[in-house]
């Protein structure tokens, strides 16, 4: 049996995806073979040495520590896309806030509760929650991938200008989008031409703080901006100064954070983006199937830390290897191999920044000797035998 620990409620529909015969899941299982994970942080958490793959129902990954995993030949999963129609829908219900203060709207019509004369009230202060139409307003789309993509799609079919940028778009991507999605050469291009900015990216280094005092600087006096991606990727306290001289009309965010809370011109969503029972029912079966997929064969597909590797399975053992990027590296593992005198019927590698992964289909069994010898080369992490 196999070890599944769930670090989070996991929908049913995906959990059932795993055999019981096959797999034992739940929250209090231990040397767990797998981790299925939501929102629980796991930077702190100490790995049972059985630990092969971590899978992520949702796309950030924040809440892993992804370089002790890679040091350590842990793969880590995401679930890109199965969430995306539900942010999609969440972001154009930020188009329509960040467009129009109905939130303000709510909260003052709340305030006439036990007012009799409400309806005449109503019609004499709605003008102070007036807004804009999105028709004709030029939308601009920071990242065009599952996300920005759909949401530039919809804001088109709204009759929106659309403008939209993606350094890193994939040509999956590229064929998705609409042909009224107009391409721009940079996110200065986009800063300049919009009415309205929503951010689709990804929270590294490079894109932390993107949105800043020098970025705000480029836009439209009034511009209105939508983060549903990550709180860092907005500096708050720029955008709160930005607001204050109106240069910012209106920031809306699914990350309330002491900064933003409270402030003036900021809508707060509780980080409702995937939120949707769709939403959660889609990552959790995305996650299970590549976890079930990598435990059984060793493919990997849709890891944040290693490359997608696929070697079409024939029931025959298989020999995992997760190892540096570095010269050699194949011919020592496949040296190690031969010298055992087993033939090597298929195999595949690949690599993703410092992190390669070998896989290889042998007939017999696999003898522990070799899988010893393999992991003692330098510059591999890890070794895992499928039989």
């Amino acid at each position: 049996m196999k070890n599944v620990k769930l670090m989070n409620k996991i929908a049913k529909v995906g959990t059932d995806k795993l055999d019981p015969s096959v797999y034992n899941v739940g929250a209090d299982v231990t040397g767990e073979d797998a981790i299925m994970v939501r929102s629980a942080a796991l930077h702190d958490l100490e790995f049972d040495k059985n630990l092969k793959a971590i899978a992520r129902c949702g796309a950030g990954v924040n809440n892993i520590p992804i370089d002790r995993c890679s040091e350590n030949g842990i793969v880590v999963f995401n679930t890109p896309g199965a969430n995306a129609n539900g942010v999609k829908e969440l972001a154009l219900c930020a188009l329509l806030l960040a467009a129009r203060d109905v939130t303000g709207g709510i909260e003052w019509a709340l305030t006439l509760k036990d007012d009799p004369n409400a309806a005449k009230a109503v019609e004499a202060g709605k003008s102070a929650f007036a807004g804009n139409e999105l028709l004709g307003k030029t939308l601009g789309v920071i990242g065009l991938g599952a996300i920005g993509g759909l949401v530039a799609n919809a804001a088109a079919s709204l009759g929106m200008n659309v403008i939209g940028c993606d350094p890193y778009i994939t040509v999956e991507g590229a064929w998705s989008l609409s042909s009224a999605v107009k391409k721009a050469a940079s996110y200065e291009d986009v800063y300049k031409a919009a009415d309205y900015v929503t951010i689709h990216v990804p929270s590294t280094p490079t894109t932390k703080n993107m949105i800043n005092a020098e970025a705000i600087a480029m836009m439209k006096d009034g511009v209105k901006i939508i983060n549903l991606s990550r709180a860092d990727l907005v500096n708050a306290a720029d955008v709160k100064a930005a607001l204050e001289s109106g240069k910012v009309k209106r920031y809306v965010t699914d990350f309330p954070t002491p900064e933003t809370i409270g402030v003036k011109g900021i809508v707060n969503i509780p980080h409702l983006g995937a939120s949707t029972e769709e939403s959660e029912d889609n990552c959790a079966v995305m996650a299970a199937l590549q976890l079930d997929t990598f435990l059984r064969t060793g493919n990997i597909k849709n890891s944040v830390n290693y490359p997608n590797v696929f070697l079409p399975y024939g029931g025959h053992s298989r020999i995992c290897v997760f190892h540096k990027n570095i010269p050699n590296m194949i011919s020592s593992v496949t040296s190690a191999v031969s010298s055992f005198n087993i033939n090597i019927e298929n195999a595949a590698n690949a690599s993703k920044g410092d992190n390669a992964y070998t896989l290889m289909e042998v007939f017999g069994d696999i003898p522990a000797e070799l899988k010893e010898k393999i992991g003692s080369i330098d510059g591999v992490s890890r070794v895992n035998i499928i039989k």
